[in-house]
């Protein structure tokens, strides 16, 4: 199991609109695409409730409030339990799923992301969540440089951060003149 990719799709989720249905379904991609056609509207209630919750575990781990995030991550699993079983189609097919057989596919989506969380913060610590440093963004993401020192989500926000404090030390320089 690639508790990586189950950790990004949790980064995934939080970063994601979640409007309606057609931004659910967004969310879904590659081995996951199968869950498009099987979340309805009410799904979406229930991916917003986890947003939010997942979004406050980075938020607490970022801020170095390590003992919060991990009851907040223990709260998660209880609600979205795991229940790992081997799956497949023919023999050469063996995989894992994270719940039981006849699970909704966001009972399975939002188990696998908080798993892969959990198994993240005990790999790595909470300090490795975060919450892009640019104001205008908010995104979270994992902190996977080798030493511990990402503080945007994306190489464009830390550019447009950077830029807008370069013109405003210009603006800066200019006006005491």
């Amino acid at each position: 199991m690639n508790f990586d990719a189950y950790a990004r799709t949790a980064v995934d989720l939080v970063n994601a609109p979640m409007e309606g249905l057609d931004d659910l379904r967004a969310v879904f991609s590659g081995d996951n695409a199968w869950m498009c056609d099987a979340v309805t509207e009410r799904d979406v209630t229930t991916f917003r409730r986890a947003q939010k919750r997942l979004r406050e575990v980075f938020q607490l781990g970022s801020a170095g409030r390590d003992s919060e995030a991990v009851n907040e991550i223990n709260s998660l699993l209880k609600d979205h339990p795991v229940q790992p079983r081997i799956s497949g189609h023919d023999a050469s097919d063996w995989h894992m799923h994270v719940t039981s057989r006849g699970a909704t596919a966001s009972a399975e989506f939002l188990a696998a992301a908080v798993w892969g969380l959990a198994v993240w913060l005990c790999t790595h610590g909470s300090a490795r969540f975060g919450v892009c440093a640019d104001d205008r963004c908010g995104n979270v993401y994992l902190d996977t440089s080798s030493n511990n020192c990402r503080r945007f989500c994306s190489e464009r926000c830390a550019t447009r951060s950077h830029v807008a404090a370069h013109r405003a030390r210009k603006r800066a320089t200019l006006a005491g003149v």
